[in-house]
């Protein structure tokens, strides 16, 4: 079971940004494996020079509450 918050006070919700990169790919992989999941699809730019691309991830504790509103 995974635990209610991510570890080292990392954010339940995180942004991940940067250049479209291999460094870019093991920050995402690193943190799929620490447990947390993607949500929504990932973004790509264009800043003149270089592809930037984003992607959100979120804790499952809160990938369970946004599945599960409150009544």
């Amino acid at each position: 079971m995974t635990p209610a918050h991510p570890p080292n006070d990392l954010p339940t919700y995180r942004l991940l940004t940067g250049p479209d990169d291999a460094s870019f790919c093991r920050r995402v992989s690193e943190a799929l494996a620490m447990g947390y999941m993607l949500y929504g699809s990932p973004s790509a730019t264009f800043n003149g020079s270089s592809v930037i691309v984003a992607q959100a991830i979120v804790w499952p504790s809160v990938e369970d509450s946004i599945a599960r509103p409150s009544a």
